[in-house]
């Protein structure tokens, strides 16, 4: 057989994509977005916690959060979601049952907050020392002037960088399924498995990465854009061309001829 042809029913079967496609809508899909949303948000304040903590004058708050980053980026993914998930599962039996979502979720969480712990620290070194410096002159406290001027600069400066992290975790989630899942909590990439070994067609597995390709992708231009905004600002509207064309005359009339 011609090998694009084998290859074009092996990933592109559309019947096989069809069939499997109501269960990854309801089923795949939220699953996912579970997972991903939930971890997400842990891990972003995880890290922010860690990246404080990293750039701390305490020696004993930045050790445990070097540590912490050291250990959890060198593991491989897989091998800490199996840590915890198996390790724990039984204080996970006795508190919630035998649902692996709570501790797949902390295991992403921990993995990306090590990811952003360190991303966010980068931003905040980033700024310049004269802010942190200009902030204690106007009376605020070393906390206050972390808190309020410069972890946002930090963060803002960083944000590119959270969201690939953010899509990288989106991606991870699939790894969840090494810790069981029974078919009602079967994520997007477990499904497109089901269907592969089922029919003997990867053609599922094509239409899965479909669906991370629908989530990440536009992700990536939403904060994209909402960079350049932060970073260049409003764009000119027609509005605000007409008061800078009026400032002139304006700035120039007599006394009396000003309205």
């Amino acid at each position: 057989m011609d090998p694009l042809s084998t290859l074009w029913e092996t990933f592109f079967d559309a019947d096989a994509m069809r069939e499997a496609l109501p269960e990854m809508l309801t089923v795949g899909l939220p699953n996912t977005l579970i997972l991903a949303v939930s971890a997400a948000l842990l891990g972003t304040v995880f890290g922010l916690l860690l990246a404080v903590a990293g750039i701390s004058r305490s020696r004993w708050l930045r050790w445990p959060a070097r540590v912490y980053t050291d250990v959890f980026r060198g593991l491989p993914a897989a091998a800490t979601i199996l840590l915890i998930g198996v390790g724990l599962a039984p204080f996970g039996m006795r508190v919630w049952g035998p649902d692996p979502y709570p501790l797949g979720i902390l295991a992403l969480s921990l993995i990306a907050a090590a990811y952003i712990g360190e991303i966010f620290r980068s931003g905040i070194q980033s700024v310049e020392a004269a802010q942190l410096e200009g902030a204690r002159a106007l009376g605020f406290s070393w906390a206050e002037a972390m808190r309020l001027v410069i972890i946002p600069q930090g963060v803002r400066r960083v944000l590119p960088a959270w969201v690939n992290q953010l899509i990288a975790l989106i991606k991870d989630s699939s790894l969840v399924y090494f810790l069981g899942l029974v078919a009602s909590q079967r994520e997007l990439f477990r499904i497109g498995q089901d269907y592969a070994a089922t029919t003997g067609n990867e053609s599922a597995l094509l239409l899965a990465g479909l669906f991370y390709l629908a989530l990440t992708v536009p992700l990536t231009h939403v904060v994209n854009a909402i960079d350049r905004r932060l970073r260049h600002g409003r764009p000119a509207t027609s509005a605000d061309d007409d008061e800078d064309d009026d400032a002139p005359a304006l700035a120039g009339a007599p006394e009396g001829d000003r309205g």
